[in-house]
């Protein structure tokens, strides 16, 4: 990092276009997110495309605390957006990133979100090629929330979607549940927990990228953020018609997650996560791949947790005991500005 003084301010000048504005955009913007097409510094960016579809998300950020154990609100701005286009069958090339900044956030912060969305846009191999800052007075936001609309090509040939599901088919996770929502509800309370739980924040693409090209039988996707894997099961469920069953014994959750979440009396399977996604797939293609996401990707907790079954919406959980659960989505917000 520049080697400034880690107690300078935001100031509310540095909003209002002129002298500061410009430095704070050349030392801790530009610095980290300089490439050609941002360099042309105009009004909007310009860039070639070619034939093909493409797809298109935006998303903002609030989170609360801005860092947590395994990541930032900077790095959750990139992977969220580029996880939406990638659980979507595109390739994620381009984003913008608007900042609504309070006056007195540490700038020593700012940049420090600023280098963790540089390494993270590094990792997801996507570029920021516009963006905005506004600075607003003391207690009209909260430190700084963050902006992200990205754009995309869909890859060749794949096909994701609702009418694609049919009784038969495997419901697949890439991994343990959980973690990002425990991790913000742990640094953000004192609960007096000790606790060595961290969010699963990170880019999907690349690995979504290889599934896609190597499965066709992957049928959709969906990333597992707010609600969790139970009330994005459920809105699966009633689009496409059909019941989810799963397998409690199946699913993937820590020991320490799934201790504390006893303890605290809340449930893995509506917190949300940020590093993880549901595949629905054919079912003769589910032991493959699920092999290859363990051997091959390095996703050692992978794990086919249920099926699809002639239905209508419903989500179903064959317990540990032998019971049949129904699970249904989360009512209400009993961890806000989780994302």
């Amino acid at each position: 990092m520049a080697n400034r003084d880690k107690d300078d301010l935001i100031l509310l000048a540095h909003g209002d276009g002129g002298l500061l504005t410009h430095q704070l955009l050349q030392v801790y913007f530009l610095r980290y997110f300089n490439n050609e097409l941002l360099a042309q510094m105009t009004d909007a960016a310009v860039f070639q495309v070619e034939a093909g579809q493409m797809a298109i998300s935006t998303d903002s950020f609030v989170v609360n605390p801005i860092f947590f154990p395994g990541g930032d609100i900077g790095k959750l701005a990139v992977c969220g957006t580029v996880n939406d286009l990638a659980v979507s069958g595109a390739q994620p090339l381009y984003l913008t990133a608007s900042f609504i900044i309070e006056e007195g956030f540490s700038l020593g912060s700012m940049e420090k979100i600023v280098a963790s969305i540089a390494q993270t846009c590094r990792e997801a191999d996507v570029r920021i090629i516009a963006g905005d800052t506004k600075v607003v007075g003391r207690g009209q936001t909260d430190k700084v929330f963050i902006t992200t609309t990205g754009v995309g090509y869909l890859l060749p040939g794949v096909n994701l979607g609702y009418q694609r599901l049919e009784p038969g088919d495997k419901v697949l996770v890439n991994g343990c549940l959980g973690n990002h929502g425990l991790s913000i509800l742990l640094q953000r309370e004192s609960l007096g927990l000790e606790s060595q739980v961290v969010s699963d924040c990170a880019p999907l693409n690349g690995m979504i990228k290889k599934i896609l090209s190597r499965f066709p039988g992957v049928k959709f996707m969906r990333d597992l953020t707010r609600g969790g894997l139970a009330t994005n099961a459920k809105e699966i469920a009633l689009s496409a018609r059909v019941d989810f069953w799963l397998n409690e014994t199946a699913l993937p959750v820590e020991e320490g997650v799934r201790g504390i979440t006893n303890l605290l009396g809340l449930d893995p399977l509506y917190l949300a996560n940020e590093g993880k996604f549901l595949m629905v797939v054919a079912a003769a293609e589910a032991d493959a791949l699920l092999k290859y996401l363990q051997e091959e990707l390095s996703a050692a907790e992978s794990a086919i947790i249920g099926e699809l079954r002639s239905g209508e919406g419903n989500v179903f959980m064959k317990t540990a005991l032998g019971g049949t659960r129904r699970l249904d989505m989360m009512a209400g917000t009993p961890l806000p500005r989780i994302c």
